[in-house]
């Protein structure tokens, strides 16, 4: 009963963190244009081959490790596999910090582009997309409009529409 306290007064701190940051100006990432890394958010209880993402390295001549990818699980099994870093609801911590080793890695570096794979809101991985530095963002219409600079209107699961639409909009804005 005391951990269901706590969790609640955790996921409470985490969404008064959320509303703060949504609250401030984006910080500005110094990059030139031009895509050299992509980090990606993907929601694998919605989709689950995030796998798909490293065709992006094909798509922009990119060097094999420039994508970086971690998934959200809502509950996942630490002691199974997973080809994709995962983390979950269960590594939420006071104020809005995320315990996840997968997940503070991803956080350490900076992108060129972000991914925000996910179609509905949901704390953990609002935390995380708000908490990762990129110059631009790409997400979908069902998102609150602050977390992407870019929104597509594509199904989740249709990934090559997506590609395709993703790649003919960084053409328009000259990042390709």
């Amino acid at each position: 009963m005391i951990k269901g306290i706590k969790d609640k007064f955790k996921y409470q701190s985490g969404v008064k963190f959320l509303k703060q940051e949504l609250a401030k100006d984006p910080p500005v990432v110094e990059r030139e244009k031009g895509i050299t890394s992509i980090g990606c958010i993907v929601d694998l209880d919605k989709f689950d081959d995030a796998n798909l993402f490293y065709d992006f390295v094909e798509d922009y001549n990119m060097r094999p490790n420039a994508v970086k990818i971690i998934g959200y699980k809502g509950h996942y099994d630490k002691n199974s596999p997973y080809s994709t870093p995962v983390f979950s609801d269960k590594d939420l911590g006071w104020n809005g910090k995320i315990e996840n080793s997968y997940a503070l890695e991803f956080l350490s570096r900076e992108y060129d582009l972000l991914v925000n794979y996910f179609t509905e809101e949901n704390l953990l991985i609002q935390l995380m997309s708000i908490k990762t530095r990129a110059r631009f963002r790409v997400g979908f219409k069902g998102v609150d409009q602050v977390y992407n600079d870019l929104i597509l209107d594509c199904p989740l699961n249709d990934f090559d529409t997506f590609k395709t639409e993703l790649k003919k909009y960084l053409g328009v804005l000259n990042e390709i």
